[in-house]
Formats: C-alpha cells, sequence, structure tokens
C-alpha cells in the first residue's frame, strides 16, 4: 500500500494538542473533599473507568478522516512481456527431384527428410549451436508444380512440426514441377498481412504483445523455376517492395540418385535437375538476404546457424501498476467511529451541566 499525499499525515500533529487541550480543561470546576477515603473504598464504576472513551472515539476519527485525506492506494504490478520476434516463412521444394538422397548422421535418407530434419533443429534447437526459435511467427509453404501453405504464421511450433510430417515428395507426374516465383510471392504475402493481422489482435490498451521485428524468407530448393505465373525474379522485387529479406538455399548439388520400390526390389534411379545457382544469389541479393549452397547435412545445418546469428528475437518487460483508491473504505470508518462517540456522549456518558 502507498499514500499519494503522504504530506497530509503533518495534520496528525494536532492529535496531541487536542488531548491535552481536553485534559486541563477536565480539571476546572471541581469539589473539594475533606477525605477521598470513602469514595476509594466505593470502587469505581465502568461509567467512569470509560469516561475518556467519548474522546478516544472524537481522536480516532480524526486519525483515519487525516488518513483518508493522504489517499492510501493499494497497487499491484504488473509484467508484460512483449516480444520483438522474427517473422519466418519456411519454403520447401517437394518436387520429384528432392527424392534425391543424402546423409544424415550416417542414413540415407531423401533430400527433403533431410531438410525437414534440420529444419525442425532449427525451431526447436540442438547440441550443436542451434539455440531455437521459440519467439518467432514460423509459417511453412511446400511447392512443387503449385505452391500451397501447409501451416500459418503461428507461435506454436508444436503444430507447425504436425504440419511438417505431411510434406512429402510429389508422387504424381502433374503434380511434379517447380514453381518457385510463386512460392515466394506467395510467402512474401502472408509476411505482407503478419503484421495487419497483429493490430487486430492488440490488446485492450492498444498496445500489441507481439512485434514483428524483421520478416524473412528461407527457401530450399534444388531445382531451377519451370512452372507458374511469377518469375523469382520478379517475386523477389515484389517482397523487396514489401520489406522480405529471402535467404536462399541450394540443396544438393548436380543429378542426385533415388531409391525407388518396384515388385523385383529395391533400384537406383538418377534424378534430373540442377540448382539455379545464379538465379537464387539474385533473388537473396534483390532482398539484402544471402544465398548458401548446402551439398550436405552439416553444410545445411551450418547455413540455419548463420542464419540463426544474423536473426535475433528480443523480449522487451513492460512494468506498470494499477493503483486501486482506499480512502472511501477509511472515510466509512471515521464516520461509523463519530456517530458511535455521538450516540455515547448522549447517552451513557451524557453530562448535565
Amino acid at each position: 500500500m502507498r499514500f499519494a499525499s503522504p504530506w497530509a499525515f503533518l495534520a496528525l500533529l494536532v492529535v496531541p494538542v487536542i488531548i491535552a487541550c481536553a485534559s486541563r480543561r477536565g480539571r476546572v470546576g471541581s469539589i473539594h473533599f475533606s477525605s477521598l477515603g470513602n469514595a476509594r473504598r466505593a470502587g469505581r464504576s465502568l461509567r467512569i473507568r470509560l469516561a475518556a472513551l467519548p474522546l478516544i472515539l472524537r481522536m480516532l476519527v480524526l486519525v483515519f478522516l487525516i488518513t483518508a485525506l493522504a489517499r492510501p492506494q493499494l497497487g499491484r504490478e504488473r509484467v508484460k512481456e512483449v516480444t520483438k520476434g522474427v517473422a519466418i516463412e519456411m519454403i520447401l521444394d517437394r518436387s520429384g527431384s528432392m527424392g534425391a538422397e543424402m546423409d544424415y548422421h550416417g542414413r540415407r535418407l531423401n533430400r527433403l527428410e533431410v531438410v525437414k530434419k534440420v529444419f525442425e533443429e532449427f525451431l526447436v534447437g540442438n547440441s550443436e549451436g542451434l539455440g531455437g526459435r521459440p519467439n518467432d511467427l514460423v509459417g511453412m509453404i511446400a511447392f512443387a508444380r503449385y505452391a500451397d501453405t501447409m501451416a500459418p504464421l503461428t507461435l506454436g511450433h508444436g503444430a507447425l512440426l504436425r504440419f511438417l510430417e505431411t510434406v512429402k515428395v510429389v508422387t504424381r507426374r502433374n503434380e511434379d514441377g517447380t514453381a518457385i516465383g510463386d512460392a515466394i510471392a506467395l510467402a512474401a504475402a502472408r509476411l505482407k498481412t503478419a503484421e495487419e493481422n497483429l493490430e487486430l489482435r492488440a490488446s485492450d490498451d492498444g498496445q500489441k504483445e507481439y512485434d514483428i521485428k524483421s520478416k524473412i524468407i528461407i527457401l530450399l530448393t534444388d531445382g531451377q523455376n519451370n512452372f507458374g505465373r511469377r518469375a523469382p525474379v520478379e517475386a523477389a522485387r515484389l517482397a523487396a517492395d514489401w520489406g522480405v529479406k529471402i535467404y536462399t538455399i541450394g540443396v544438393g548439388s548436380g543429378e542426385g540418385v533415388s531409391t525407388i520400390k518396384t515388385l523385383f526390389g529395391r533400384f537406383k534411379v538418377p534424378t534430373g535437375g540442377e540448382v539455379d545457382a545464379k538465379t537464387l544469389e539474385e533473388v537473396a541479393e534483390i532482398t539484402g538476404g544471402a544465398f548458401r549452397l548446402a551439398e550436405d547435412e552439416k553444410s545445411l545445418r551450418e547455413i540455419y546457424g548463420e542464419i540463426d546469428r544474423l536473426e535475433k528475437s528480443e523480449i522487451e518487460s513492460v512494468r506498470y501498476i494499477d493503483y486501486r483508491e482506499l480512502y472511501v473504505t477509511f472515510v466509512l470508518i471515521a464516520m461509523c467511529l463519530l456517530l458511535l462517540e455521538v450516540a455515547a456522549a448522549n447517552t451513557i456518558f451524557r453530562r448535565i451541566p
């Protein structure tokens, strides 16, 4: 509890003055007796013993009114954490060429599976230098011939990982292809509207609990743009206009080899496609990002580590205190004591002039 006007307590200095004056006034007009022995033996009645009660009640009334003037307040400190995070759209290539194999901790997995596993390490952290991105809004887009939103921008990364499990390499020829430009345009549009959605969800006092510090796209692909309505460079210029930075990662190098299952066993077949490093580098340069080539799991993890160091999140604690006025309580107590004092002075402690 605190007092907004503590200087009001200076008025308490009048209380001992009033008590002294009342005590002196009580000795005026006394009657002298030759002996008080009989009076002492008769004892003191309850009324005599409580004779000072009206004065005590009046002083308490004064004390409570002065306390009310000092404006007692009860405050509760609140801490609101405003996270300044990074809005990240992950773009995963799931075209047929992503079925080529790569090493992951001694196992042979297809490129898409390796990309997904290292992406999960980037998201939740690992023991090899990646601290995770718990304070970032992360969404996911997968593409082959068409670009699809697999998960909206969210802080619920557990749910995002469930959506990640559903991303598979395309198996139908009419769905295969590499629409890099369309995927970039879709991701940039999702990031552009992210701030507008946060403003709509602001708290009652108008303060946002989440502030987007920067907007980035991490694009992983192993091929060249051959489908879609937008070229990658055109989509990159659109992203740059919306303040979105793109990090492009070329996965693998040259033709890969994938394993297919048939009735006659497993066979390794070459997968076509080659990373269009020139276009990916231009896309990154237009938006102020960076292009890297990941030939294996280790280099891919190192690239994520580089992005992790470049794009940092912040948590800002905003402290404020809500105060509730308590003076009304003290005034009510003073009024009740005053009524009790007046009632006692005019009944039990009534004096005849």
